[in-house]
């Protein structure tokens, strides 16, 4: 039975991917690191800022600590708020889907964007209340594709009021993903797990219980056949 949707933000409800690759992209150029499309896509596609920075700072044999990485990431976002103020776009369906699951199940967002970010995006498409549940980057320790955020969103899901008796189990949660590493951190957590076409091809996805090219042609009862 399907009681909880957990969305994914960047990839999922906004175009925004490519400002977050122009952003990370600035801020390590200036740390004199090349990073290409092709690597952020294979690598650090879901990270959050931190994991990413982490990961790519360790790869270059750069020193590491929590001033470095604060440094970078306060960098990274001042570029991702501008870009995003110029331009940002609502993948089509996306709203009206919302609309349709809201007050159908609990819903939640699971995303490595900062909570000013994933507000900014949801404030764009009017769909803040739709979300009493947001779980971003500040929220968790382990970034996707660890579990954590998954499991974080469920456990504040079961905790809102009215709080779900019984407790929703992560066996009646659909998470809609669009990256490889929130795929696989949704079935880590024991979820079932939609993916859209919007980063990756639809073969690479395959882990996925159900993917689609868009989220314009989805209905709850597409969504209730998974259980």
């Amino acid at each position: 039975m399907l009681r909880a949707v957990i969305f994914d933000c960047d990839g999922v409800i906004v175009d925004s991917e490519s400002h977050h690759l122009k952003a990370f992209k600035e801020v390590l150029a200036e740390e004199g690191i090349s990073l290409s499309t092709e690597e952020y896509f294979l690598k650090y596609l879901a990270m959050d800022d931190k994991g990413c920075f982490e990961t790519v700072l360790h790869a270059h044999n750069r020193p590491v600590d929590n001033k470095i990485l604060k440094k970078l990431i306060i960098r990274k976002m001042e570029i991702y708020r501008r870009l995003s103020q110029q331009e940002l776009f609502l993948y089509p369906g996306v709203v009206d889907l919302v609309r349709k699951l809201q007050g159908r199940y609990r819903l939640a967002i699971a995303s490595g964007a900062f909570r000013g970010e994933v507000k900014f995006a949801l404030d764009k498409g009017g769909m803040r209340d739709a979300f009493p549940v947001l779980v971003t980057a500040q929220d968790v320790r382990n970034g996707k594709p660890h579990p954590e955020a998954f499991q974080t969103a469920l456990a504040q899901i079961n905790q809102k009021e009215p709080v779900p008796s019984p407790p929703i189990r992560p066996d009646e949660c659909l998470v809609i993903e669009d990256s490889l590493h929130g795929v696989e951190g949704a079935k880590a957590a024991g979820m079932k797990c939609l993916a859209v076409t919007n980063s990756y091809p639809k073969e690479k996805l395959t882990h996925a219980d159900l993917v689609v090219e868009n989220l314009e042609p989805v209905r709850p009862e597409d969504l209730e056949k998974l259980f």
